[in-house]
C-alpha cells in the first residue's frame, strides 16, 4: 500500500468519525491533544480536550446538586428518562455499533450485540422502577411493624474500561438512574467518543421526558479524573470496571473515605471439559469464548480442564477450527477476530507465550503476527493461542488480556475443581457435562467459586437479568440485573409504634 492509500484511508475513517458524531448530534466535540486512536489502523480519529480538575470538581458538584431534587422525583417517572433512552438507542444503534466498532476494534455483530444490551438494561430498569420493594418483618413486641426501605444513594461515580465502552456504563447508568442518584461517568480514555455519544443521548432523553439534565455528568481524561471520583466525598458510590491493578488502587481510597465501592475486576476464566461432554457443543463455546473480542473480555475463556481420556480429541478439534479463524480488520466481511488493543496488548501475548513455554508448555497454533493491510504500526493484530501446559503454573494463573487459551488434563473430578479455583480470579466458570451429578457439583457450594457458573454454555455472553460480577480479585461486586440494584441505594430499618403502650425490645423493663 502507498503513502497515499494510507492517507486516503486515513482521511476515509476520520470523515466516517465525523459523519457518525453528526448524526449523533455531537456538532462540536471538544477537540484538542487527547489523541483517539483507531486499533484497527493506529490512525489518530480525532483529539479531544481532557477536562481540567476544575471542569471535575463542577461535573461532581452539579450531580451533587440536581442528586437533592431528583431523589424526590418517584422512580417510575424517573423511569421516563431511561425509557425515552432505550428509544434513542434503538433509533441510532448502527451509528452507535459503528462507533464501537472504530474505538475498540470489534466485529460489527459484536459491537452491535453491545448496543443490544444497552437497549435491554433501559427495558430491565423501566420495570425495576416499580419493583424497588422493601420487607416488611414481624415484629416481636405487639403493636408494632417492623419494616425497611429502600432510598436514594447519592452521586454514582462509573469508571469504565475500553473493552465494553457503552454496555457496562448502562448497566450502572440505567439502574443508578432509576434508583435516585445520579451518574458522573469516568470512561476510558482510549474510547471517549462512544462516551461523548452516550452522554448526549442521555442529555437528549431527559430533556424528552422533562428531567433535569444534570443528573449525568461527563469527565473525559487520564487515571487522575478516575482519582478525584475516588477522593471527593460527595460520590457515595464508585463502580470501577477495570484491572486487579486499578481496583487496588480505588477501592482503598474510597474505603478511605468510608464511600462504597463496586469493582468489577479481572477474570480468568475455565471451563471444565468432562468425558461426558458433547463435544460439537462444548467446540464452539470454547471457541467463541475464547477468541470473541480478540480474547480482550474481562469474561474470556482463558483456561480449559479437560479430562485426559479426550483430551488429545478436543485439542484436535480446537485446533482446526482456530485455523478456520479469519483474523483481520473488523469492517471487512468475513472477520471474526478484530484488532488486539494496541501494541502493548502484543508485547503483553508475547511475553506469555514465552513464560509458558518456559514452563512446558506447547504451543498447539497460533500466536503469530498478521499482517494486515492499511494497519500502521500502532495496530496489531495476533492468530489466538492454544497452549496445553503440563500444570497450572504462574503465568497460567494470571489473566493476560489477549487471546490466550491453556489447556490443562485431569484425572478425577476433584482434580477438575481444584485447577479451576486455583486462580485468584473469580468472575465466570464453565462445565461441559452431560452428567447430572457433575454439573450439580459444580454449581454448589463446593464446586466452581465464581461469581458466574454455567452449565453447557461458555464463559462469556452474560444476560442483563442476571447479576454480573464475581469474587476473590475479581471484586466482589454485581452490576446489572437480579437485585444488583441495591448497591446502588441505602437501607433504612423502620419501626413504628401504633399502640398507646411503649414495650421495649428483648422484653426489657425501664419504668
Amino acid at each position: 500500500m502507498t503513502e497515499t492509500d494510507r492517507e486516503t484511508r486515513t482521511v476515509r475513517l476520520s470523515h466516517r468519525v465525523a459523519a457518525l458524531l453528526h448524526a449523533l448530534d455531537i456538532a462540536d466535540p471538544p477537540t484538542g491533544d487527547m489523541e483517539v486512536r483507531s486499533p484497527i489502523t493506529g490512525e489518530v480519529l480525532i483529539g479531544l480536550r481532557p477536562d481540567t480538575p476544575a471542569e471535575i470538581d463542577t461535573a461532581i458538584a452539579e450531580a451533587a446538586g440536581a442528586f437533592v431534587s431528583w431523589r424526590t422525583v418517584p422512580a417510575p417517572q424517573r423511569a421516563a428518562v431511561i425509557r425515552e433512552l432505550g428509544i434513542l438507542l434503538r433509533r441510532h444503534q448502527d451509528e452507535l455499533a459503528e462507533l464501537v466498532t472504530l474505538e475498540v476494534g470489534k466485529i460489527p455483530a459484536e459491537a452491535r450485540g453491545e448496543v443490544q444490551e444497552m437497549i435491554d438494561i433501559c427495558e430491565f430498569a423501566v420495570g425495576l422502577s416499580r419493583q424497588l420493594y422493601g420487607k416488611t418483618m414481624a415484629s416481636e413486641r405487639p403493636g408494632h411493624r417492623l419494616m425497611e426501605t429502600w432510598h436514594p444513594l447519592g452521586v454514582t461515580g462509573v469508571i469504565s474500561a475500553f473493552n465494553f465502552p457503552v454496555a457496562v456504563w448502562s448497566w450502572n447508568t440505567a439502574v443508578a438512574l432509576v434508583c435516585g442518584d445520579t451518574v458522573v461517568w469516568k470512561p476510558s480514555d482510549r474510547t471517549p467518543l462512544t462516551a461523548l455519544a452516550c452522554h448526549t443521548l442521555l442529555r437528549r432523553a431527559a430533556r424528552a421526558a422533562g428531567a433535569d439534565q444534570r443528573v449525568h455528568q461527563l469527565v473525559l481524561g487520564a487515571g487522575a479524573a478516575g482519582a478525584r471520583l475516588a477522593d471527593d466525598e460527595r460520590v457515595a458510590l464508585v463502580s470501577a470496571t477495570g484491572s486487579v491493578a486499578m481496583g487496588r488502587q480505588v477501592g482503598p481510597r474510597v474505603a478511605a473515605r468510608f464511600g462504597r465501592c463496586l469493582l468489577e475486576l479481572g477474570g480468568n476464566n475455565g471451563a471444565v471439559v468432562t468425558p461426558s461432554a458433547d463435544l460439537d457443543l462444548a467446540v464452539r463455546a470454547i471457541v467463541f469464548a475464547a477468541v470473541g473480542t480478540a480474547g480482550q473480555r474481562c469474561t474470556s475463556l482463558r483456561r480449559i480442564i479437560v479430562h485426559s481420556r479426550i483430551a488429545d480429541e478436543l485439542m484436535d478439534r480446537l485446533v482446526r477450527a482456530y485455523r478456520q479463524l479469519r483474523v483481520g480488520n473488523p469492517l471487512e466481511d468475513g472477520v471474526q477476530v478484530g484488532p488486539l488493543h494496541g501494541p502493548e496488548a502484543w508485547d503483553r501475548m508475547n511475553d506469555a507465550l514465552d513464560r509458558a513455554r518456559r514452563d512446558g508448555g506447547q504451543v498447539l497454533c497460533g500466536g503469530e503476527e498478521v499482517t494486515v493491510e492499511g494497519a500502521g504500526p500502532a495496530a496489531r493484530y495476533a492468530t489466538p493461542a492454544i497452549v496445553r501446559m503440563p500444570a497450572q503454573t504462574e503465568i497460567v494463573r494470571e489473566e493476560t488480556f489477549a487471546p490466550i487459551l491453556y489447556a490443562l488434563t485431569y484425572d478425577d473430578f476433584d482434580t477438575a475443581l481444584a485447577l479451576h479455583n486455583g486462580v485468584p480470579q473469580g468472575l465466570s466458570s464453565a462445565i461441559f457435562t452431560t452428567d447430572q451429578r457433575e454439573a450439580e457439583r459444580f454449581l454448589a457450594a463446593d464446586g466452581s467459586d465464581c461469581g458466574i457458573a454455567n452449565v453447557n454454555i461458555g464463559t462469556s455472553g452474560a444476560e442483563i437479568g442476571g447479576a454480573f460480577g464475581g469474587e476473590k480479585h475479581t471484586g466482589g461486586g454485581r452490576e446489572s440485573g437480579s437485585d444488583a440494584w441495591k448497591a446502588y441505594m441505602r437501607r433504612a430499618t423502620n419501626t413504628i409504634n401504633y399502640s398507646s403502650d411503649l414495650p421495649l425490645a428483648q422484653g426489657i423493663r425501664f419504668d
